[in-house]
């Protein structure tokens, strides 16, 4: 009796989820924190905003965008 082979369930999520398109422009994505961050660079320059920066790409990289 032949066996089956063995199909990785593993290969299918990460293989989808690599090719998930964002569903907004990055221009309209994020915009609480996208405010934040502007906000505080222009206030203390961007040396001094790194948290909020971070923060807006963090952001944008869950909306699907590749930064």
């Amino acid at each position: 009796m032949a066996e089956s082979p063995l199909i990785s369930q593993s290969a299918g999520p990460a293989a989808h989820e690599l090719n998930v398109k964002p569903k907004k422009k990055i221009c309209c994505a994020c915009p609480e924190t996208k405010r934040l961050r502007d906000e505080c660079v222009v206030e203390h320059g961007e040396s001094a905003c790194a948290k909020w920066i971070e923060a807006h790409k963090q952001c944008l990289r869950a909306e699907g965008f590749n930064i």
